[in-house]
Order: structure tokens, then sequence, then C-alpha cells
């Protein structure tokens, strides 16, 4: 079958880190395939290929597309992505990678194509492996650690506050939607709409709001 392209989730397996910062990649994936699953016309499949990754099939925004969740662990996802991509002739300009972004506060996303990894371990594995940055990512914010001293990779591994959680459902539609405008209707829509997202008031509404 000729698959328009693959979302992968970031994340790691296992309960343990099931609700964790880092898995905010998987967490997206899982809603794109609980919408799949209730909707006949998106005709869901789960694809048995390898250890390496969790890979399913359905028709998303038009085409039929794959959506994957590397088992690897975080910091070797790259196996996972370039096997999928060798084994279904996809290109790296066709893999959306959905990811945890510490520059970003919890509640806004970003869209964009290649660039550098910001330390995440996880994207320099994937660019590593496609031996290119040149593919999508979909950037969703976890924010950084405001105790001076805590660990980055503590930070990412622990679960996200309760005040932050209240929010995950929005923001998961919200990228969800995005997702649907990239394949949809093109780069231009879909980040007017992915970068616009905000769970607080932007400055300009705060000013509007005040007078």
């Amino acid at each position: 079958m000729d698959y328009k392209g693959v979302i992968v989730g970031l994340g790691n397996p296992g309960p343990k880190y099931e609700k964790t910062r880092h898995n905010i990649g998987f967490m997206l994936v899982d809603h794109l395939l609980s919408e799949a699953a209730g909707r006949k016309n998106m005709r869901l499949e789960k694809i048995d290929e390898s250890g390496d990754y969790e890979l399913w099939r359905a028709k998303f925004a038009g085409a039929y597309r794959l959506f994957a969740k590397p088992q690897t662990y975080m910091n070797l996802s790259g196996k996972a992505v370039s096997k999928i991509c060798g084994r279904h002739g996809l290109k790296p300009e066709q893999v959306m990678v959905v990811h945890d972004e510490l520059d970003l506060p919890v509640g806004r996303m970003k869209l964009k194509k290649g660039g550098g990894n910001n330390g995440h371990n996880g994207l320099a594995s994937i660019q590593e492996s496609l031996a290119t940055p040149n593919f999508f990512r979909l950037r969703l914010g976890v924010g950084r650690p405001q105790e001076k001293f805590k660990d980055i990779s503590d930070w990412v591994l622990e679960p996200f506050r309760e005040e932050d959680i209240q929010h995950l459902p929005d923001i998961i539609r919200h990228a969800s939607k995005g997702l649907d405008i990239f394949f949809r209707r093109g780069v231009g829509f879909a980040t007017q709409h992915i970068n616009g997202f905000s769970i607080e008031p932007l400055d300009e509404d705060k000013e509007n709001s005040a007078g």
C-alpha cells in the first residue's frame, strides 16, 4: 500500500512513563488512534512488523497514513523511524515527529521542518538515522523546570503537574486538528492554527480584556 506519510509520537514504553512529559508524543498518537477506532471511514488497522515500534495504518486527512510509537526508548527512536521509512518507502520529508519541547511552556506548540535538536535525544537519534534533519516536527511545550538546579532528564521523566494535566485534553485535540490541517491544506494554514494556540490569553487579548 502507498502511504502518504507517517506520524511518529515520541515517548518511552511501559506504564512507568505513561503520564510523563517525555511521552506527550505518545499521548497524541493515542488520541489519533482512539479517534480512528471510533470512525469506520478511517479504517484503522494494526500492523505487526517489528519489536522496535508499534505501527498502525488509518485513513487520515483524506489519505492512508502510518501512525507509530517507537518501543526502543527515547534515545534510540531513530532506529525505529529508519526501519519504518525503509520498509514503506517513505522519505524524511514525509515524516512528522511529535515530541515534547522544553523551550515552550505547557499549552504552546509550534510546527517546523528541519533545524537543530535542542538537546532532545529522540530528535538527535532520528536525525542521525535518517542522515538529515529535514523532517517535520510538531513541538508540544512542556516547559523547563522552575527549580534552578533540577536536572532536565528528571524533569521530562516526571508526570505533568496537576495544574497542567487539566489542559492536556485541549492541547492534544488542538494539535490533532493541526495535523489534519497540515495534511489537507499545507504548512501555512497549519502553522497559523498550531502556533496560535495558548491555554493563557495572548498579551494582546489581555490588553483588550483590560480595556
